[in-house]
């Protein structure tokens, strides 16, 4: 090589936002960084300042088109941990059978039109065919079941947010709307075609992991520290507490949202607006660590539902635990994704959830600060807000999901920018035949 080189893809698509990837190349062959840039501003945690708290969740719902439900959920608890404010129980669960239907959506929609076009036309294949238009041509019943499955998410989410992308009915003290039975009886008929969805959706996610298991076990392997929430142990994404979990696979801390500073810290890179979330008691970049689906079954003990728990077993019986492979995402969240059916369908279930206890009438503002942590689609997700004796936002502090896993997805950038560059390792993977070719 006579001189240095870079390699830049701009813009980078399949993700939420705007971004760029740049790999610098030495003049010895050898890979010098690699780096993720993300290239725009949002400001939100500055919009809220002087705003009424109440306010909030709505405002929130639009930081992320993509997951708008965890925005809004977290916004509101942070507002009701500021001002002591208990919801009432059929509250919390319609919460729950919220982020659930959102959880159940957005997995559906990742590994159907973003990760699924690789493995099925090959990830070496000809680009015009890796997409989702490529799929419905090729595989028109599946495309069919995976658009049902993001639709079945997406009106379970409208009908009780009150609309599918920027929901609006939570608010401090529960919800403003109860949810009728016969809405409730409308998606309880559909609970059976959800079950054979996921049913198909675990096979074929199964039989990718298995034909691309040199991929999943060689390409982009390195370990980090992982963060998710869980409940005694269980995967829980709405109201766990936080498990930190280091490179071994140890558990390093087990501490309540409200304490997240004592463990979460930000890097700020001169290459990018986004900061890199980390475990601050071991610093920058050693505490780089990862969330979303991956990080969330690292990290607990076992899964909150039972065939989501044996989908669980399986996965580690051939990876173990901790897994460290990027690609094993893919795995983890169709994992994920069961358990958000059987969350849905238990919650359709509970009578409480058509109980129409479902907001405090005596809510009152206060001076305090309160923080809400649930789990978006791709990580852990806090929203801090300050408020004064009018209920005003004073300051507001967000660690946003994809800020958790920015500087892993910059080791793993690198990881495989080796692989390629270098050892040519991608030339020695064992590769199926593609699906579509």
């Amino acid at each position: 090589m006579t001189g240095e080189k870079v390699v830049r893809i701009e813009p980078v698509t399949r993700l939420e936002g705007h971004g760029d990837v740049t790999i610098k190349i030495g003049k010895d062959g050898r890979v010098k960084d690699a780096q993720f840039s993300v290239t725009s501003t949002r400001f939100f945690e500055k919009f809220l300042e002087g705003r009424f708290a109440e306010e909030a969740p709505k405002f929130a719902s639009r930081i992320c088109g993509i997951c708008p439900e965890p925005h809004h959920l977290a916004a509101v608890k942070a507002v009701e941990a500021a001002w002591d404010i208990t919801p009432p129980a059929p509250a919390v669960k319609l919460r729950r059978l919220l982020i659930n239907a959102k959880q159940f959506s957005s997995h559906a929609l990742h590994f159907f039109a973003l990760a699924a076009p690789d493995f099925l036309a090959g990830p070496f294949g000809d680009p015009a065919k890796r997409n989702l238009v490529a799929i419905t041509k090729a595989l028109p019943d599946v495309s069919k079941m995976a658009l049902q499955m993001m639709q079945f998410g997406q009106e379970l989410a409208a009908a009780i947010g009150g609309t599918a992308i920027h929901p609006v009915t939570a608010v401090p003290g529960g919800m403003l709307n109860p949810f009728s039975e016969e809405k409730r009886d409308q998606f309880l008929k559909r609970i059976s075609d959800v079950k054979q969805w996921t049913t198909s959706t675990v096979a074929l996610a199964k039989k990718i992991m298995d034909d691309y298991v040199d991929v999943v076990t060689k390409l982009a392997v390195g370990p980090t520290y992982y963060v998710g929430t869980h409940s005694k142990g269980a995967l829980e994404i709405y109201d766990g507490s936080i498990r930190i979990m280091d490179t071994a696979g140890e558990i390093v801390e087990d501490l309540k949202p409200k304490d997240y500073r004592k463990s979460f810290a930000e890097y700020v890179p001169e290459h990018s607006y986004a900061t890199h979330v980390y475990y601050k008691p071991v610093g920058y970049p050693a505490g780089i660590w990862r969330a979303g689906s991956l990080a969330r079954i690292n990290i607990a003990d076992k899964m909150a539902t039972p065939l989501a728990h044996e989908a669980l077993e399986e996965m580690r019986a051939k990876l173990g635990r901790p897994v460290h492979a990027t690609f094993a995402y893919h795995w983890a969240r169709i994992i994920e994704l069961v358990q958000a059916a059987e969350e849905i369908e238990g919650l359709l279930k509970d009578p409480q959830i058509v109980n129409n206890d479902v907001k405090l009438l005596d809510v009152k503002p206060k001076k305090g600060d309160g923080v809400g942590c649930v789990e978006a689609p791709r990580g852990t997700l806090i929203h801090h807000y300050w408020t004064d004796e009018q209920g005003l936002i004073t300051k507001a502090n967000m660690i946003v999901a994809t800020n958790n896993n920015i500087g892993a997805i910059e080791k793993s950038l690198m990881e495989v920018a080796k692989q390629v560059f270098e050892q040519k390792a991608h030339q020695k993977l064992k590769l199926p035949k593609p699906v579509i070719s």
